[in-house]
């Protein structure tokens, strides 16, 4: 018996339809292996009614990645408020939330999936990413940075999704362990940077100066110093044992 007629959805409500279809399809499998077919069976709709949307998949992929983007690039939006390494962490966590629920999708973004080559994807991968140097640059209120704090946040940027990805692959390690590992991973290039720069000294100074005992930035030195044991115990490989 039939319950109800499928309500007719407005061109732009059709399109976001598709354009949500696409990325639960693109996050469980690589977008590679999705087909308009399936694309179209997802929708409740015909092949030739989703090329009436888009005109293929590459532009479907393309629109998908852009609201993929944009909701990638505001898991980095985070209050002033409170500690650093705690604004990093909350920013750490969402990005693996994004990372876990867009995993197959996510993968072939980076490592170059239908749309690779298109200026269009790396413009928007671009722009997530200098949308997370921003953001990251504000947490620490600096708006000129200095070229060795730049290649800090960038390099950190480089990491975050390196990490991620080979935490996709066998999800070896557990992202508890690998979110805090890349708090610690950005003091760390910062403090390798402050060694060779006063300004980035100053500037590592003043990031760690409001950081509670318990914080994540002053859990790294504990977690350093404990594996090294007693230092009086310590010998140096010429001395024998």
């Amino acid at each position: 018996m039939r319950t109800g007629a499928r309500r007719r959805m407005g061109v732009e409500e059709r399109r976001q339809q598709l354009i949500g279809v696409a990325l639960e399809l693109f996050g469980r499998r690589s977008p590679d292996e999705v087909s308009i077919d399936e694309i179209a069976a997802a929708a409740g709709i015909s092949r030739p009614l989703v090329y009436h949307y888009f005109p293929g998949k590459l532009s479907l992929y393309e629109a998908a990645l852009t609201r993929a983007a944009d909701d990638l690039a505001n898991r980095f939006v985070e209050p002033h408020e409170g500690p650093l390494g705690a604004r990093l962490l909350r920013v750490t966590h969402r990005f693996f939330d994004f990372v876990d629920a867009h995993g197959p999708g996510f993968s072939a973004l980076l490592r170059g999936g239908p749309a690779v080559g298109s200026s269009r994807t790396n413009a928007l991968i671009d722009g997530v990413r200098q949308a997370a140097c921003v953001q990251i640059l504000s947490h620490l209120d600096v708006k000129d940075p200095p070229a060795r704090l730049e290649l800090v946040v960038r390099s950190w940027i480089s990491l975050a999704e390196s990490t991620a990805l080979i935490w996709l692959d066998g999800r070896r390690i557990p992202r508890e362990e690998l979110e805090i590992q890349l708090v610690h991973a950005f003091a760390a290039l910062a403090a390798v940077s402050a060694a060779q720069d006063e300004e980035m000294a100053a500037l590592v100074h003043r990031m760690l100066a409001d950081e509670p005992r318990e914080g994540p930035f002053s859990g790294l030195v504990g977690r350093l110093v404990t594996p090294l044991g007693n230092p009086d115990r310590a010998q140096c490989p010429s001395e024998g044992p």
